[in-house]
Formats: C-alpha cells, sequence, structure tokens
C-alpha cells in the first residue's frame, strides 16, 4: 500500500507541474501560445479559460475532497491531451510527444488512484 501511494503521489506531482507549467505558459507567454493555437486551426479565446481549466483540474485531482470532481479533472484532462497530440500529428509539427507523456502519467495516475481508494476501503473495512 506505502508503494502504490508513493508511485501515485510522485507521478501524480509529475502530471501536476506539467500542467501548472503549461497553464503558466498559456497566461505568461500568451504570444507565443497564440502564435501556435492559430497555426494548429484552434479559437483564440480558448486560451485563458484552458489555463483555468488546467489550474483547477490540478487542484480538483490534488485535494480529492469532491471524488466527481476528480474523475471529471481525469476525464477532462484525457481528452485535452488526446486533442492536443492529435491537433500535433495533423500539423505534423513534431510535437505531439508532451501530449503523450501526459497521457502516460494521466493513466499512471489514474491506475494508482484507484489502486490506493481500494485499498483505503479495504482498510477502514477491515478495521470496523
Amino acid at each position: 500500500m506505502k508503494r502504490d501511494k508513493i508511485i501515485f503521489y510522485a507521478v501524480t506531482g509529475l502530471l501536476s507541474a506539467m500542467m501548472l507549467m503549461s497553464a503558466g505558459m498559456y497566461i505568461f507567454n500568451y504570444e507565443h501560445i497564440s502564435a501556435e493555437f492559430t497555426r494548429m486551426g484552434f479559437p483564440l479565446w480558448i486560451v485563458y479559460p484552458l489555463a483555468v481549466a488546467k489550474v483547477l483540474g490540478v487542484a480538483a485531482i490534488l485535494s480529492g475532497l469532491v471524488k466527481e470532481l476528480k474523475y471529471m479533472a481525469y476525464t477532462g484532462f484525457f481528452f485535452n491531451f488526446v486533442l492536443a497530440a492529435v491537433a500535433h500529428l495533423q500539423t505534423n509539427d513534431g510535437e505531439f510527444g508532451g501530449a503523450v507523456v501526459a497521457l502516460v502519467l494521466l493513466g499512471v495516475s489514474y491506475f494508482f488512484d484507484q489502486k490506493v481508494q481500494k485499498e483505503a476501503t479495504k482498510a477502514s473495512l477491515a478495521s470496523a
């Protein structure tokens, strides 16, 4: 159980850092990001809301206060990463690696979140 928690927090920490850096880039390097979004055919109005969504998604996953919000954040990140990978593949710019790494981190984080939750449930039932 301890190993699973360590893996969950390490991988989720990496994913969270990646998302927070991405959100920061969207906000503080808007000129570069807007040029990339335009090149890939995305509307520019989505840049700031996507940055906010990434920060809120990280908060939902790390806090775990509301289970449904945490799983909505996982789902939103999944679609964001898949769509980012597809957009980079379609434009043939060779920049899809970050989205693939994010997808792997997301999958591992979700898998170990599920394991930790099951183990916590078993432990609480056993002690009751």
